[in-house]
């Protein structure tokens, strides 16, 4: 991408500066803007051609400019005769007005370094499209590389050349000497122009009838420039120093020679030998070899061996040339009757418009647009040939592609759509755009056809002419899928409605309703239910092509499936409207047979819809009904399990404030007023305070872990009173092993504040222990906790303690159970035991570990009534922890908790105060438990 940029700007700058340095202070620059080089022409192709503007008109030139550097390596008085020969022929061509010859927009103008004069704009010469590129910008333009020659173009390319020589020989009295494809210009149209007047012969005697001609003598010594191509020129020229117009008329032989042969001449002639050159080709022309005119076309050889004839009394001339049957061509004889068209009337050009349809399609595009197109648009100046040129642009606009219409067409019609006189006129006019409106929709920008074309459609629609009515009613349908929304909504249906209603024509009401009902499938559903179905009850007429016109409406409104008719629609305004219209006196059966086919299905439509509605909401109500009912057995169930779950969630929120010390409980998901704030006494703060710090003390302590401490080995003993003992604690127990109720008292009667201390062992990881039932229940962790020994344990062995620690050991029944054998913690005792008499058992305390000192009831009722229980202690008796024990719920569970706060573990147990019947019941209770 890169290396095509920079190839384009040196290329930009190379042009740049060739046109500067060649055109720089000549005062054609004054007047006009110099473009880029396009072509070289003139002798020798000396002549570099540019495109260019008049700076006050913006008119389109072409820009002929000569180089003097060029000439720079001859002597000075060389180049003076070439500067002489160059000046001389575009002198020439300045006095000289004639279609077939250059047209000079400007003089030549001489500055230091170039020649230059403007013409017509041009596409090229004829010799750089057959092949001579000499002088030409690098790379070669593709326009002009790719460019071939049509059968067409040829034929009245020579006919051109031919008219041109004829106007030289006849009425200037001269010969051009230098005809060559140098010198043949093709403009921009196409046209091929003669040019080079440098060695022009006019007649010694022009008023006289048999003008006299004087020829130089070829002088070798001259520069190129300097001299005529002797390849075209005729042999008499070189032979015996003679001219006349016949040795034009060999030039025009040549030159047909080389445009069916890609620019080759008959001929190549030796400019250092040329009288031995031209003495060979005089002999060659005398047995002229039939392999020459080989690409040839037959009808023009008989005539091409004439001009080349070495008799000049043998050619034909210029005006005989013309008339030809070569140039009997339809092509060409329909390009040279519009190079004369301004001189017809107005019957011969629409004779001739009439018939060029069937021309058109004959012809290249290339020459129907470069020729043809120009000349058509120039007639829409005058108003009576616009009906007959009109169809024939329309006609190419259709081969041209949607850019060449929007740049060469379409400007020219921009008058043509706002024509409206005279009246005649505008009729045709509207029916030819009316039968090509798909084309101009097509290829019409959008804003265009905003502006210009559908304002012609509405015209047609609102004009007095019924019979431009109807036209334009039968064409809209075949377009309308080209126009935009709302475009038609807002501006073609109103206007057809008002046709309909406004009319006093028959024909086109019923053409109104039969363009409104082809061009439902364009519009909106609701469009059509709003506007459309209502205007139909506005149409006051009731012939029967009215009637079946609106049923038909009707109908495919209500078939189509884009747009439907709704069923309220249905029962509210199109049946009330059809069904009086079906009874009218004027339709016929057939007609009434067709109305209420049209009823029958809108009244079976309506009640299919109406029923499914009706049934959809049955179905719906019985379904509400079934979820009411199940919505109300849900509430009730969830009534009852709030009602029996409330109790278990009140000491439930009373256990978790228990622990996290929160004031504020939260009950159904409410949380109740703040109380008053109380104002607290100094010592009641104090307190607070105190507790607070004990609080924070108890937090940043770990959780006491126990550790396992070893069992010291077994000591062999002596077998004594202790074994003996032991059997008959294993005899009572098999006594009553077929009973799994507990000796302690009900969790009621028992006092608040007992823990049991568990001595630890080995096994006292294993705290989970089953109570006898669910292993779910059991006390609240944060209500009654109970240690738990291990089972394999003596009840009344280690150094655990019932109760506060140092506790008077407790007197048993004699038949009490051992404890070793039963599966299930010890539990609570059943009541029917709470009045059963207490053993003293202080003799098997001196057996089985050391002697305890007794508390009183007195100071065990006073730590049990104590809101802080101060002393925990450890596995090993030797750490004692202090902590506050909060307020708990007792849960409405048996058993006990799960030690998994190890806050409150298996060592350590605390009963709320507020939760004790009553100081003396706790003492009883103690009493009856230990005797």
């Amino acid at each position: 991408m890169e290396s095509m940029l920079n190839k384009l700007k040196s290329t930009v700058t190379k042009v740049t500066a060739d046109v500067t340095s060649a055109v720089m202070g000549n005062p054609v620059t004054r007047e006009f803007d110099v473009g880029k080089h396009i072509a070289s022409g003139g002798n020798g192709l000396a002549w570099k051609i540019f495109n260019g503007f008049k700076k006050s008109t913006k008119q389109e030139v072409a820009v002929f400019v000569f180089d003097k550097k060029i000439i720079d390596k001859y002597q000075k008085y060389e180049k003076d005769q070439i500067i002489d020969s160059l000046k001389r022929g575009v002198q020439q061509l300045t006095r000289l007005r004639h279609p077939r010859l250059l047209t000079v927009q400007h003089p030549l103008e001489e500055s230091r370094d170039c020649l230059a004069f403007c013409t017509e704009p041009i596409f090229a010469s004829l010799a750089n499209v057959l092949g001579s590129w000499d002088n030409l910008p690098s790379p070669i333009p593709p326009d002009i590389r790719d460019h071939k020659l049509y059968d067409v173009e040829t034929k009245y390319g020579l006919l051109q050349v031919s008219e041109g020589l004829s106007f030289l020989h006849s009425s200037v009295k001269m010969i051009h000497a230098n005809l060559t494809p140098e010198n043949i210009i093709l403009n921009k149209s196409g046209a091929w122009k003669i040019m080079g007047f440098d060695f022009c012969n006019p007649s010694l005697n022009p008023s006289e009838q048999e003008p006299k001609f004087v020829c130089k003598e070829w002088d070798p010594n001259l520069p190129p420039l300097c001299l005529p191509n002797p390849e075209y020129l005729a042999p008499e020229y070189i032979l015996s120093v003679s001219c006349d117009p016949a040795s034009d008329m060999y030039s025009l032989g040549v030159i047909i020679h080389a445009v069916f042969n890609k620019g080759k001449t008959i001929f190549e002639v030796n400019k250092h030998d040329i009288y031995k050159s031209f003495s060979r080709q005089l002999d060659q022309l005398s047995r002229l070899n039939p392999n020459v005119l080989a690409n040839i076309p037959e009808e023009v050889q008989e005539h091409l061996k004439l001009l080349l004839n070495v008799t000049p009394a043998v050619r034909p001339d210029a005006d005989q040339m013309t008339k030809i049957p070569f140039f009997d061509d339809v092509g060409a004889m329909t390009l040279q009757y519009f190079d004369s068209l301004f001189q017809r009337d107005n019957l011969q050009k629409s004779q001739f418009f009439k018939g060029l349809p069937k021309v058109l399609p004959k012809l290249p595009k290339r020459v129907v647009v470069q020729r043809i197109l120009p000349s058509l648009t120039s007639e829409f100046v005058n108003p009576d040939m616009v009906p007959f040129v009109l169809p024939n642009v329309l006609l190419i606009a259709e081969e041209c592609t949607k850019e060449e219409y929007v740049m060469l067409i379409l400007p020219d019609l921009g008058p043509v759509f706002r024509q409206q006189e005279p009246v005649q006129v505008c009729f045709l006019i509207l029916l030819i755009f009316l039968q090509k409106m798909d084309l101009l929709l097509t290829k019409t920008p959008p804003d265009d056809i905003k502006n210009s074309v559908l304002p012609m459609v509405y015209r047609a629609l609102e004009a007095p002419s019924i019979q431009i009515q109807e036209l334009c009613l039968n064409i809209i349908p075949t377009f309308a899928n080209l126009i935009d929304y709302p475009s038609m909504k807002n501006s073609l249906i109103p206007r057809i409605k008002n046709a309909c209603l406004q009319t006093s024509s028959l024909a086109v009401r019923v053409n109104s309703l039969v363009c409104l009902g082809k061009i439902l499938e364009y519009l909106d559903k609701w469009y059509v239910l709003d506007e459309l179905l209502p205007f139909l009850q506005q149409i006051p007429s009731r012939e029967p092509a009215v009637l079946m016109g609106i049923l038909g409406i009707y109908k495919c409104t209500f078939t189509h499936k884009k747009l439907g008719v709704t069923k309220e629609q249905l029962a509210g305004k199109v049946l009330p409207h059809l069904i009086p219209l079906s009874i009218d006196n004027n339709l016929n059966l057939n007609q009434f047979n067709s109305f209420m086919s049209v009823i029958k299905e809108m009244l079976n439509k309506l009640e299919a819809e109406h029923k499914t509605k009706l049934e959809q909401l049955h179905i719906m109500q019985e379904q509400q009904k079934s979820l009411d009912v199940t919505n109300q057995l849900q509430l009730s169930s969830e009534q009852a399990n709030k009602m029996s779950s409330q109790p278990d969630k009140v000491f439930s929120d009373m256990g978790q404030d228990f622990l996290t010390g929160l004031p504020d409980k939260q009950e159904n998901g409410r949380v109740p007023k703040p109380q008053a704030k109380v104002s607290l006494t100094l010592e009641e703060k104090q307190k607070l305070a105190r507790e607070q710090e004990q609080v924070q003390k108890m937090k940043s302590q770990p959780p006491l872990n126990p550790n396992p401490v070893t069992p010291a080995p077994a000591v062999k003993q002596t077998k004594d009173l202790t074994k003996t003992l032991m059997e008959n604690m294993s005899s009572l127990n098999s006594l009553s092993g077929g009973s799994s109720k507990s000796r302690f008292p009900p969790a009621t009667n028992m006092p608040s504040n007992i823990g049991f201390q568990a001595p630890i062992d080995n096994m006292s990881a294993n705290r989970n222990v089953q109570n006898g039932l669910n292993s779910n229940s059991g006390f609240h962790s944060a209500g009654f906790n109970m240690g738990l020994g291990n089972q394999n344990q003596n009840f009344f062995s280690g150094t655990g303690s019932v109760g506060i620690n140092k506790m008077t050991p407790m007197a048993t029944p004699a038949n009490v159970p051992n404890f070793n054998a039963l599966s299930s913690p010890p539990g609570m005792l059943p009541q029917s035991q709470q009045n059963k008499p207490t053993a003293d058992l202080s003799p098997l305390d001196q057996l089985f570990g050391p002697q305890k000192p007794k508390v009183s009831m007195n100071q065990m009722s006073q730590q049990m009534q104590s809101p802080w229980i101060n002393q925990f202690t450890s596995p090993q008796g030797s750490q004692t922890v202090s902590s506050p024990v909060t307020q708990t719920g007792m849960m409405g569970q048996t058993g006990f908790g799960t030690q998994s706060n190890p806050f409150f573990n298996s060592q350590s147990f605390a009963q709320p105060a507020n939760t004790m019947k009553s100081s003396t019941s706790a003492s009883n209770d103690l009493k009856d438990l230990f005797g």
